[in-house]
């Protein structure tokens, strides 16, 4: 990851330095050295040794520090040789080296070293591995980070917005409810949305209410997920948060309002709600998914950053779950993180095929006809043009295709985020077969660290989210929301590698027997080499800043970067 050269702008929302406190705790003196230095009397010789003892203790010091940098900096390290010094590639004997990343590494796995970091209100990632060894040319390229284009975030409001923000942020009268559905990422949109509308019509929000998932059976709230005061104290300079409606506001009668058209803009929603929300003082909202237009004024599209990588921090307890299993994965060396949809929902929502045989097909066939509700994908075409269109997730065949052809090492890594396949084991087994080295979050976990969290599918989904995040390189199998977050979330701190299967264009490829591996793994890297720099949102309807943060809320130059 690329270093900020220069001068460093202080971002109130965000710091990545380490505070002075940890610096002093990482070296701190212990009692013996102390004592030398209370003494009233100290010998000459006494002295040069004191001395001498400083420098040596200060040089080892600023070697061990420069050793562990910064979240910004890389890690060095080999995946490919064992016997390679993670500083430099000259090879080392077995017994050497394990003994030197034994001792350097040995405090890794506590609480107090290396871990993801809050910045300010920013959760940041562990560091980035810098990959050497013994690599084909084809891996070299896998492992290799994108360049930034100095691109850093960057939120700062105009004139205009903050003199408002003074009058919005102590709203007392006006207050907007909001009822949130679906899987966690869906959730995440409609609470930025949310947040957004609450400004717009000059309102206080309630917490959002989380409703019960009917497909996971996920009854979490709020406060079991997302961190309350975190997400008040970030936002209050936008808009008051508040964990209920006032006794004054609680009237047998509340308008709610279930139908809202896609993509309203700011501009609708203030002539459509502003008057009756004053009237009323309370205004009750379900059903915005993706009702809110991805183009807004700037201001409003840095709240929406704001918001998504800022203010909705997970919960303390999924935070430590996650942050754990995260570290567990790190501290072996690079991983890729495969965001799998398998699920059986998965394959009734968007009515394609599992890849797994006419038994299993048949049984989301039926599942289809007897509950056609939940088939979300279009009715009109046929499975194969679905596929062809880009509408069905990867399948494990298809995704262990797509990694070799890109250049992961069978070696290599594999944190498999995501429910549980629908076929269980057989599922991944076409992708086991290629990259045998896959782990869920079930083989990390240690006894008892998921039991609290085994009746929340949203609970499960963060703590991927959270591994999935950390990860060095990260691959969604279908583009839906929690891919689409991730890729924006990783971007926005640092532009980590994210890869974005282009199926569209690439699966007539996987169809084409003609063509040599050699051939097809150029055609497909070839494919992929855009999705893996940074990219400015295009003002489509789809194109969320949460995905695209430049240019909206990252910027090369200007105040407000961190």
């Amino acid at each position: 990851m690329a270093r900020p050269s220069g001068r460093i702008i202080k971002n109130p929302f965000m710091s990545l330095t380490p505070s002075p406190r940890s610096l002093t705790q990482l070296f701190s003196v212990s009692p013996p050295i102390t004592s030398l230095f209370s003494s009233k009397k100290t010998s000459p010789s006494l002295s040069i040794f004191i001395l001498s003892f400083l420098f040596s203790f200060t040089f080892l010091g600023i070697s061990i520090f420069r050793f562990f940098p910064s979240s910004q900096d890389s890690i060095h390290c080999s995946i490919i040789s064992p016997t390679t010094s993670p500083i430099s590639s000259h090879p080392l004997p077995s017994s050497y080296s394990q003994i030197i990343l034994t001792s350097l590494l040995s405090g890794i796995n506590s609480d107090n070293k290396i871990q993801p970091r809050i910045g300010g209100t920013a959760m940041v990632p562990l560091p980035v591995h810098l990959v050497s060894g013994n690599l084909s040319e084809e891996e070299t390229e896998f492992w290799k980070q994108p360049d930034s284009n100095g691109y850093r975030p960057c939120l700062d409001s105009t004139v205009g917005y903050r003199k408002r923000s003074a009058k919005i942020s102590k709203e007392k009268n006006r207050f907007l409810v909001v009822v949130a559905a679906g899987g966690l990422n869906q959730q995440k949109n409609q609470i930025i949305d949310a947040v957004v509308i609450a400004r717009i019509l000059e309102a206080a929000l309630v917490l959002p209410v989380l409703q019960v998932n009917m497909i996971w059976e996920d009854e979490s709230e709020f406060p079991d997920i997302f961190d309350v005061e975190h997400f008040k104290k970030t936002l209050r300079a936008d808009v008051r948060v508040v964990s209920s409606l006032p006794s004054s506001h609680l009237v047998a009668k509340q308008t709610i309002v279930t139908q809202i058209p896609y993509g309203v803009s700011p501009f609708w929603i203030r002539a459509k709600f502003f008057k009756q929300l004053n009237q009323e003082g309370v205004l009750v909202l379900k059903g915005l998914d993706s009702k809110l237009s991805k183009n807004l004024p700037s201001d409003l599209q840095k709240l929406r950053c704001k918001v998504a990588f800022h203010a909705l921090r997970f919960s303390k307890p999924i935070l430590q779950v996650g942050n754990q299993l995260a570290r567990r994965m790190w501290i072996e060396g690079p991983y890729i993180s495969l965001h799998l949809r398998l699920e059986k929902d998965v394959w009734v929502r968007t009515g394609c095929r599992t890849g797994l045989g006419p038994e299993y097909d048949q049984i989301i066939t039926q599942i289809q006809k007897t509950q056609p509700q939940y088939l979300t994908g279009r009715v009109n075409m046929s499975y194969s043009q679905r596929r062809l269109s880009g509408l069905c997730p990867l399948n494990a065949f298809e995704m262990a295709r797509l990694l070799k052809a890109l250049g992961a090492p069978q070696s290599g890594r594999f944190y498999i985020a995501g429910g549980e396949p629908f076929g269980g084991s057989k599922a991944l087994e076409p992708l086991a077969a290629v990259f045998p080295n896959l782990v869920r979050k079930e083989m990390l976990a240690r006894d008892g660290e998921l039991s609290p969290f085994l009746n929340s599918s949203s609970a499960l989904s963060a703590i991927d989210y959270i591994v999935s995040f950390n990860s060095d390189i990260f691959i969604p199998s279908h583009g839906g929301n929690m891919g689409r977050a991730l890729q924006g979330h990783r971007a926005y701190m640092g532009h980590r590698k994210s890869i974005r299967p282009n199926k569209r264009t690439m699966l007539p490829f996987f169809e084409d027997s003609s063509i040599s591996d050699e051939e097809f793994s150029s055609i497909i890297r070839s494919l992929h080499n855009k999705s893996m720099k940074p990219e400015p949102r295009k003002k489509q309807r789809d194109n969320d800043v949460i995905a695209y943060p430049v240019p909206e809320c990252m910027c090369r130059h200007g105040s407000g970067i961190f």
